[in-house]
């Protein structure tokens, strides 16, 4: 990554945590992935419940692996299941964590955030129930406004997931968005998250390097 590429990220993501601070929601910008998960360590106390969405950014980043590696935690980690139920379990026990871990499929230069989900779990989680959520965010998805946020969802994020998952939807065998219902749709659910009712409850972390889709 060029040195102009990278102090163009630091600017953006200054302009945005203003942002997110007029819409009741707390910002911080770490250069790399590493000071990224040493900032999302230090937000997790003790003893904390603490769960996750589904995403490709925790994985990259490094903040699954850390999370996986606190003994002081309880993880409440859907991929443990051993059942349907069990798996339901984890889902709705998610929503009461202490601290939630996600990331989003777009942020706007003026703080708004983008996301579409399939089930809605993680959009649901992001919207109301955890103490604390905490969005781990690449520049690479920053955007100018809400409708190209959806549209990076629709165009880039969505196909490129349904091709990791292996749905059949059109997206999914085309790499274009067709507006589809089909039944392996990912993109039932729609939020914009242009304010937290509760101060500094939305936390997000953009970090200088892509990260996700």
């Amino acid at each position: 990554m060029s040195e102009i590429t990278k102090k163009t990220y630091a600017l953006q993501a200054q302009t945005i945590i203003k942002a997110l601070e007029r819409r009741n929601m707390k910002g911080y910008y770490c250069d790399t992935c590493y000071e990224a998960v040493a900032l999302a360590d230090s937000l997790i106390e003790a003893d904390s419940v603490v769960s996750f969405g589904g995403s490709m950014t925790l994985g990259e980043s490094g903040v699954m692996e850390m999370l996986k590696s606190r003994k002081d935690i309880t993880l409440l980690d859907r991929s443990n299941a051993k059942t349907p139920e069990e798996a339901s379990k984890i889902y709705h026990d998610a929503l009461n964590s202490d601290v939630y871990f996600m990331s989003s499929n777009a942020i706007t230069l003026d703080g708004e955030l983008v996301n579409i989900d399939g089930t809605g779990n993680r959009v649901a989680a992001l919207i109301y129930g955890p103490e604390k959520v905490v969005l781990i965010v690449g520049m690479n998805k920053v955007v100018p406004n809400v409708d190209d946020g959806i549209r990076r969802v629709h165009n880039i994020a969505s196909p490129a997931n349904c091709v990791r998952l292996n749905r059949q939807t059109p997206c999914g065998l085309t790499g274009v968005c067709h507006d589809c219902l089909s039944p392996d749709c990912i993109c039932s659910q729609t939020v914009i998250t242009r304010r937290s009712g509760v101060k500094d409850r939305i936390q997000v972390i953009l970090v200088g390097e892509k990260l996700g889709y």
